[in-house]
């Protein structure tokens, strides 16, 4: 009796798998794009993403000429840039160090396009499914959870010699920039300058401008994506029509 209770469970047990395994292989065919078609799309319009936003940023005036991405002098720095601007020359002086910074950026964002691509066909099956069907700016974060730190290290170098780059009477915007906040901080240090409310500067440009062009490079990357995930116009090939059209039906 035993026995054939056994058996007839082991029976039943395979005959479950079978349909576990027979689902799971057939799922999504219900709109006719399987998961291999799901994951191939997705991988394909983040490839085409990256590229797109890499190539908007990386170009002369990529970040200089974009309103939203400009990068700006550190906001704890206003005040010594206020004070810069009435000397003769001052304006100028400010004007260059601006530019200087978005050429530092603009220069190391290219940096990014290898390092995104081996996240993309790193990723694992179970995640792009999740991020296909996730929320507008899933793949966005993604990115930015496995690549951030490597993205980081490969900006900071660019950056630094950028910055290091002669400005003004051969003289680099990091010299610049360390001269001018600690002429400033021996002011606000002293009790005149906490009497007048001055408080000291402590920014290291090239962590800020490394920190400020890996915001500007996610910021043009969650556009992109968002872009392919609501306009069919976006899509540019069968597959990507495919996979993406699925979405139009949530």
């Amino acid at each position: 009796m035993k026995k054939v209770f056994f058996i007839s469970l082991l029976t039943i047990t395979m005959v479950s798998c079978a349909e576990l395994t027979s689902v799971l292989g057939t799922l999504g065919s219900t709109t006719g794009v399987t998961q291999e078609e799901n994951a191939a799309g997705l991988k394909a319009a983040l490839n085409l993403g990256i590229e797109t936003a890499v190539k908007s940023l990386g170009v002369k005036d990529g970040f200089f000429n974009d309103v939203m991405l400009k990068i700006l002098l550190p906001k704890e720095a206003q005040t010594i840039a206020e004070n810069i601007k009435l000397i003769p020359g001052g304006s100028d002086l400010v004007d260059r160090a601006v530019l200087s910074m978005n050429r530092a950026a603009e220069d190391a964002v290219n940096e990014a396009t290898p390092i995104f691509k081996n996240a993309i066909l790193s990723m694992s099956f179970s995640d792009a499914m999740g991020i296909l069907f996730g929320g507008d700016n899933a793949a966005t974060e993604y990115l930015k959870k496995t690549t951030y730190t490597q993205l980081q290290n490969a900006f900071a170098p660019k950056i630094k010699v950028s910055l290091d780059k002669p400005l003004v009477f051969n003289t680099s915007t990091t010299k610049t920039w360390n001269s001018l906040t600690s002429a400033y901080n021996t002011v606000a240090n002293n009790p005149i300058g906490a009497v007048a409310g001055l408080k000291p500067v402590n920014v290291d440009l090239e962590q800020y401008v490394t920190g400020k062009a890996l915001d500007a490079l996610f910021v043009k990357v969650a556009q992109e994506e968002k872009a392919i995930r609501v306009n069919p116009a976006e899509r540019v090939t069968s597959l990507l029509q495919r996979v993406f059209g699925q979405l139009d039906k949530k």
